[in-house]
């Protein structure tokens, strides 16, 4: 990692953005999330107790710092050196977790959708959706709404013409090459492909995602006795 490929910018009192490719991008990109994820770490381990909140996106990494505890100079400082520091590959970096789904064409009406556009079966289409491992690339869109990629380019499949107006809380979807579960009920025009039963996002707990920016993530399927078992609800839709 190199300044001449990161740019820091002032995003307010007490905060920097750091550039790692286009401000405007919406791709993935493994090597940038890869150079976030590594500035992530970097980050938490030298500003500790400084550090307020960090907030990434695709191709951006926003650092929010505690002004009572270090000025903006030291803050601009040590990220500049974080940025000319070689950093290790950190293409397998980030902790796995297994996300449980119970895939289901009643309560995922698009798996149907999906097999058919692919030219694959149901049990296909899930086959290839939980033994594939994805990168968390971005949090946003809602609280604990994690950007997972990349799907299989069978999989793939453009968001609906005409989004819902609620999409249940746990629904596991997929528009484009990326994949995701709702945290919270929402209007969302993703894919449905299934639920999941475990919390993506809770306020009251730290931390209050089960995943971060540089995560790696796989489904496991579950069926619908499991899902209830786990605290899951059945949403008709």
């Amino acid at each position: 990692m190199s300044t001449t490929q990161a740019h820091i910018k002032i995003a307010s009192e007490n905060s920097y953005i750091i550039y790692f490719g286009d401000p405007d991008s919406l791709h993935i990109n493994a090597e940038v999330s890869a150079s976030i994820a590594a500035t992530c770490e970097q980050v938490r381990r030298h500003f500790g107790a400084r550090l307020i909140d960090l907030v990434a996106s695709y191709a951006s990494l926003l650092v929010i710092y505690d002004t009572t505890q270090c000025d903006h100079l030291w803050a601009k400082n040590t990220l500049k050196t974080l940025l000319n520091t070689p950093q290790k590959n950190h293409q397998d970096s980030g902790q796995l977790v297994k996300i449980p789904v119970f895939y289901s064409t009643k309560y995922g009406p698009e798996l149907t959708l999906i097999a058919q556009n692919s030219g694959l079966s149901v049990e296909q289409v899930v086959s290839i959706h939980s033994t594939t491992e994805y990168r968390v690339y971005a949090i946003g869109f809602a609280p604990g709404f994690a950007y997972l990629g990349e799907v299989d380019e069978r999989l793939a499949t453009p968001r609906l013409a005409t989004p819902r107006l609620k999409v249940p809380t746990g629904a596991v979807a997929i528009a484009d090459r990326q994949t995701a579960v709702y945290p919270a009920s929402s209007p969302g025009g993703w894919n449905l492909i299934g639920l999941c039963p475990a919390p993506m996002f809770n306020a009251h707990e730290q931390p209050h995602m089960p995943v971060s920016v540089g995560d790696r993530v796989q489904f496991e399927p579950i069926d619908e006795q499991q899902y209830l078992a786990m605290g899951g609800v059945l949403h008709e839709l």
